[in-house]
């Protein structure tokens, strides 16, 4: 058996070796310039357009963002149903060489592209037609996830209430924490020492003081809550609330990390699970299944909405571009090797497979990992702490998303009134997060199945976009065709299969969905290739 301390020392070698060299590499493509002036500089409104005070506040919203209940759901899943060695190695080598380039190819073009999102930027890489797909693409997805992560955290309110105060109390804490950086100029060392107290405050209260709603629809009335906030805090300036929230929400995932490494040491179990399950299982096969499956740990569309909708638009110098774009990658798949070694060390083999034949959620998987493993450390509140971290970035992730969907309404629908396009958005959301279909399951669930495909789709086709980019400014394009390709054929594969299975069951929506995001793609694709044609005889 393989012991979880020296896998992780293998791991973090692997991580920060990536980072340094691979991450030069694809950096050195876009001439990084720290005196070129970045459109949050020259394009400053206010609102959306606000250079962070720090590099760490920044890299806080945007980690934060990125890497919600992703990096932790998909890996779970991965090795409940394939075993920690496949779901490992793709994180490890996903993260490096194809979401670094993802996730800093966005950022960086939207960064040269005055702020524009990847869907703007497709129009001008590729053509009009492209941006037009890819709009519509990504604001369709952007909407269920929106609804979904509205139900799921306040379905974690409803089963969970003591992580109530601690996840909703930041929201005033990042206020005061905002106000007083940006507009009394305080020491960002005292304001963010006061923000973790406060917030430690917060967790403790909360695990004290269980905050339960009355009523016959506790979870209708949370979801209702929930979409009030996204409208507020997506209107509202960046530096009041996005960036303050996830900056100190950051730290109670980084500050998650840490415990969990410091449990792995102590405890330092051998990995009794299994490292590869060969067996049929209900999801499908190894490939392409696992590795749309695990998502955000390793690549994910959703990261090029982030990087190119908010975080360019806050990246006050391109001398932090690496650190925020590949770094913020690099860390969010280690935490998803973090997950993984939980799971596969934080259970004995019966246990294990006994949550198995007991479908226990990934989350609460998760969850009695977590404890099983901090135990030394936290004694039994280990359970709680990682829902508590988990939950906090269910809630980034959703406001974030609602702000990102915004502006691609306006591309989209030429709208220019931000609350009324919020507006459309969080109605659109809250239909999703709160109906139900003729079975009377809600209505996400109907399409849900079809997302993960399509958002390793929209990674594919921002890889595509980023590819076209540097055509165009004839930089070099291998680093990022290559896992354009990649994800592209795997992801057309797995929503293949999923049709062929959707045939079988007759769900007829969920065919109609998945046979429009294949002709689409290949479409967009097609529209690349005559990209291609027109560079190879020197057109423009």
């Amino acid at each position: 058996m393989i012991n979880s301390v020296t896998l992780i020392v293998i791991v973090s070698t692997i991580f920060i070796c990536g980072y340094k060299f691979y991450g030069d590499k694809i950096t050195a493509i876009w001439k990084i310039n720290e005196n070129r002036t970045t459109p949050a500089v020259y394009k400053f409104d206010g609102v959306d357009f606000v250079p962070a005070k720090n590099w760490l506040v920044l890299f806080g919203h945007h980690f934060s963002s990125i890497a919600g209940a992703g990096p932790i759901i998909g890996p779970v899943i991965a090795v409940c149903f394939w075993g920690w060695g496949p779901a490992l190695l793709w994180v490890i080598f996903g993260s490096i060489f194809l979401g670094a380039i993802h996730d800093f190819g966005s950022l960086m073009i939207s960064v040269r592209e005055d702020g524009s999102t990847i869907n703007e930027i497709a129009e001008r890489a590729i053509s009009r037609k492209a941006k037009i797909i890819l709009s519509i693409f990504t604001w369709l997805a952007l909407i269920l996830v929106i609804a979904v992560f509205a139900y799921l955290g306040a379905d974690t309110f409803v089963k969970q209430p003591k992580i109530v105060l601690p996840s909703l109390g930041i929201i005033p804490v990042s206020v005061i924490f905002g106000i007083g950086l940006y507009r009394f100029r305080l020491n960002p060392v005292l304001m963010t020492s006061l923000g973790l107290i406060a917030l430690a405050i917060l967790i403790f209260l909360g695990d004290k003081n269980p905050v339960t709603l009355s009523g016959g629809n506790a979870l209708a009335t949370w979801i209702i809550i929930l979409f009030a906030y996204c409208f507020i805090a997506s209107t509202i300036p960046v530096n009041i609330l996005l960036q303050p929230r996830d900056y100190l929400s950051s730290f109670m995932l980084i500050g998650g990390i840490i415990l969990a490494v410091l449990g792995i040491f102590i405890s330092h179990p051998d990995l009794k699970t299994p490292a590869y399950i060969s067996t049929p299982n209900s999801i499908g096969y190894l490939w392409p299944m696992m590795f749309i499956t695990v998502a955000c740990g390793a690549n994910s569309g959703f990261h090029s909405l982030i990087a190119s909708g908010t975080t360019s638009k806050q990246l006050a110098s391109e001398a932090h571009a690496k650190k925020i774009g590949v770094g913020g990658m690099i860390v969010e798949g280690f935490l998803a090797s973090i997950v993984i070694i939980l799971i596969a060390g934080g259970f004995s083999l019966p246990e294990f497979q006994q949550h198995i034949a007991d479908k226990t959620s990934p989350v609460r998987m998760y969850g009695i990992g977590f404890g099983n493993m901090t135990a030394p450390i936290v004694g039994q509140w280990g359970v709680f702490m990682a829902l508590t971290i988990l939950n906090a970035f269910i809630l980034t992730t959703l406001d974030s998303a609602t702000r990102i969907t915004r502006y691609i309404t306006e591309e989209l629908f030429g709208i220019k009134n931000r609350y009324l396009s919020t507006g459309i958005i969080t109605i659109l959301g809250a239909w999703l997060a709160l109906g139900k279909d003729s079975a009377d399951n809600p209505l996400w669930q109907t399409i849900w199945p079809a997302f993960g495909a399509s958002n390793q789709l929209v990674a594919a086709l921002a890889l595509l976009v980023i590819t076209c980019w540097l055509l165009g400014k004839k930089r070099p394009t291998l680093y990022s065709l290559i896992p354009a390709g990649f994800m592209l054929v795997t992801s057309i594969t797995a929503l293949a299969l999923q049709t062929r299975d959707y045939w079988d069951h007759r769900q007829y929506l969920l065919i109609a969905v998945s046979v429009i995001l294949i002709v689409s793609a290949l479409y967009l694709a097609n529209e690349v290739l005559i990209t291609f044609k027109k560079a190879s005889k020197g057109e423009n």
